[in-house]
């Protein structure tokens, strides 16, 4: 019997082709083509630009800095959670290890592209994409699960894990943590299977795993929110409430036991059960995933 608690039955959408901004070019008078950009769900890999063209390696002094004022009792975080997070920061090379583990998840995902989709006869495949219920992310970005486009005849040949989607292969390969975030759930089986990888991946030591002091892109990114939040309070400069605890805001719950645990104390969980859900999608999430409260 899985571990998984939780059953999701997403309606979703099965698509060819879609776009958003830059054109490419047209067939006929009503029929334009446009480049999409593409984030895909449930995964997280780790950052090679963050914020915007930044790289993460520029963030070591800062993050070194943070571990300093954590120790001291200056930042805004819970105290076990403090003691998660300060020796991955203390080691003056976290952006560092964040920049190079994602160049390194790059390679991986752009040679298993390359692999998977050219054909036995060195055509090259089309993607598969699928979205979750919300199709779109605040950046217009394209949220889907892309695969290889097998026929009907490779697919019959094939097991579920060998017509894998590239997410799932990411997270299988160490080099992309789960990040699932209610409501864009997989399905019930496709969720299974997702935390079945994480897991193997996670207790093998693959990937970002190999490292006991890394940080998932998730935590370098609230790390660096951290930073400028904590440099603002040292500074004097005055913080609302808000801003104080935005730096992590997303509640985590068990998708083994069905326990939902706030914000700070999300690092209870094992990143391989780790279920997001925005503080709006609490209540909601609540009562249709039938959740209870950490003890």
């Amino acid at each position: 019997m899985p571990d998984v608690k939780i059953f999701w039955d997403p309606h979703g959408l099965t698509i060819d082709t879609l776009g958003s901004k830059t054109y490419l070019r047209s067939t006929d008078g009503d029929t334009p083509f446009v480049s999409v950009s593409i984030r895909m769900l449930s995964i997280d890999a780790p950052e090679v630009h963050y914020p915007g063209r930044t790289k993460p390696s520029r963030h070591d002094a800062d993050l070194a800095q943070l571990a300093q004022w954590i120790a001291a009792g200056k930042a805004p975080i819970d105290s076990d959670l403090a003691a998660y997070l300060h020796p991955r920061l203390a080691t003056g090379k976290a952006g560092t290890l964040q920049e190079h583990q994602g160049e390194q998840a790059r390679a991986v995902f752009e040679q298993m592209l390359e692999r998977m989709l050219v054909k036995p006869d060195g055509s090259r495949r089309t993607l598969f994409l699928r979205t979750a219920d919300q199709p779109f992310d605040e950046y217009g970005r394209l949220l889907a699960y892309i695969a290889p486009s097998y026929d009907a005849e490779e697919l019959a040949r094939m097991s579920v894990w060998e017509r894998s989607t590239f997410n799932l292969l990411m997270v299988r390969t160490g080099w992309a943590a789960t990040l699932i975030i209610y409501p864009s759930l997989p399905k019930y089986d496709d969720l299974v299977m997702m935390r079945e990888a994480a897991k193997e991946a996670y207790l093998a030591g693959r990937g970002i795993w190999a490292d006991p002091l890394s940080l998932t892109g998730y935590e370098f990114r609230m790390a660096v929110k951290l930073f400028q939040i904590t440099k603002k309070l040292v500074a004097g400069e005055k913080v609302i409430s808000a801003e104080r605890e935005g730096w992590v805001s997303r509640y985590c719950v068990d998708i083994t036991t069905r326990e939902i645990y706030y914000p700070q104390r999300y690092f209870k969980v094992a990143p391989y059960n780790r279920l997001f859900v925005w503080p709006k999608d609490v209540s909601e999430a609540v009562g249709k995933l039938n959740l209870t409260p950490a003890e």
